[in-house]
């Protein structure tokens, strides 16, 4: 039976339904990272353990929205650039749960550090400066999502060597700070950890603008270059 205008009418409500529910999860993943780093850099212990709690909620969005996309791929069988919507929300849920994770393991990291004694971080300006760089990548990745703006995609794409660079940098200080003193070995190599994390909360977005592209354009450019080309975007 050939689709009716009403099956086309429960196939876009269904779709944005769930869009709407990966910009709510995209929301809370970001309340989570900024509870982290707010509890990181104050030594507030209910700030971290509210970074530790949201993880659980993060982890149903993605049960939810992945049970959203078995059904409407299962109940409308898309096709073409439907299905390649569906299939891109789907990589996107990932990529938030999994920046999710790495908030989670900042936060309990920070909660290591706080058991003891003082909080007294190396580097911490350094790395909340890269916090915030990886939260603005978010934000960015989340409205080129909502807005399906694959120019902004392709240039968030592009600045995210950025943060790349604020890791290497910051891991060279801490190279140092431990050299000078290696009673903070321990301390440091905990802050090299969370650092790693906050790049690779910017890796998760840079894939989330990747997917927007590849939503908008049908093209995928995982693992390609993003300088521009003769051909417009």
């Amino acid at each position: 039976m050939p689709p009716t205008e009403h099956t086309f009418k429960q196939f876009d409500s269904d779709l944005e339904s769930v869009r709407s529910k990966v910009l709510q999860m995209g929301g809370l993943v970001e309340s989570q990272i900024r509870n982290a780093i707010r509890g990181l850099s104050s030594g507030d212990i209910d700030s971290i353990e509210t970074a530790i709690e949201i993880d659980r909620q993060v982890n149903e969005f993605e049960i939810d929205i992945d049970e959203a996309c078995a059904q409407i791929i299962a109940r409308r069988q898309p096709t073409a650039g439907d299905l390649r919507t569906v299939l891109s929300i789907a990589k996107t849920v990932t990529d938030l749960e999994r920046m999710g994770d790495e908030a989670k393991k900042i936060a309990r990291t920070a909660r290591q550090l706080l058991d003891r004694g003082p909080l007294q971080v190396p580097r911490l300006a350094d790395v909340t400066h890269a916090a915030d760089v990886a939260l603005t990548q978010l934000r960015k990745a989340l409205d080129a999502y909502a807005r399906l703006d694959a120019h902004a995609a392709r240039d968030l794409i592009r600045e995210d060597v950025l943060l790349d660079n604020e890791f290497r940098a910051i891991m060279r200080q801490l190279v140092t700070y431990m050299m000078e003193d290696p009673r903070t070995i321990s301390t440091a190599i905990d802050i090299v950890w969370i650092a790693k994390a906050i790049e690779r909360i910017g890796d998760h977005a840079k894939n989330i603008a990747e997917h927007v592209v590849y939503i908008v354009d049908g093209t995928d450019i995982r693992h390609r270059s993003t300088k521009p080309t003769s051909q417009a975007d």
